[in-house]
């Protein structure tokens, strides 16, 4: 990824030294990672506003709003992949790791993939972690 705004969903306070969230809905906040020629050249966090059960394309909008180009999960399911595919964002998809720097960086080289579909999560969390 050479340009673009990356988030994040992670607990706590966010930033690039924080620990991602298992699961894009229940953070506590985005961090945003703006990648400039291929160097990380902003990062600023927002509230997450949840969702609540069906309520699934409120984050969705909430990143599309903020002109998010791509988003690294630990899980997601179906619904708000798809909303996500539908509004231009890429999903990449990470379940190993909790830091959010060494995957930023990663995905910055391409060394991360998007998420395929066999790898959502049914909506009970079953790739949660």
């Amino acid at each position: 990824m050479k340009n673009g705004r990356i988030a994040v969903p992670s607990n706590g306070e966010g930033g690039l030294s924080g620990v991602r969230s298992g699961h894009f809905g229940h953070c506590d906040v985005f961090t945003f990672i703006d990648v400039q020629d291929g160097q990380i050249s902003n990062v600023s966090i927002i509230p997450n506003n949840g969702h609540v059960q069906g309520g699934c394309m409120i984050p969705v909008n909430l990143l599309a709003q903020h002109k998010v180009t791509a988003l690294i999960v630990g899980g997601i399911g179906m619904r708000p992949l798809m909303g996500f595919r539908q509004v231009g964002i890429s999903v990449y998809h990470d379940a190993e790791r909790l830091e959010i720097k060494p995957v930023v960086e990663d995905l910055i080289a391409g060394k991360i993939s998007e998420i395929e579909d066999h790898q959502v999560c049914g909506g009970g969390g079953a790739l949660n972690i």
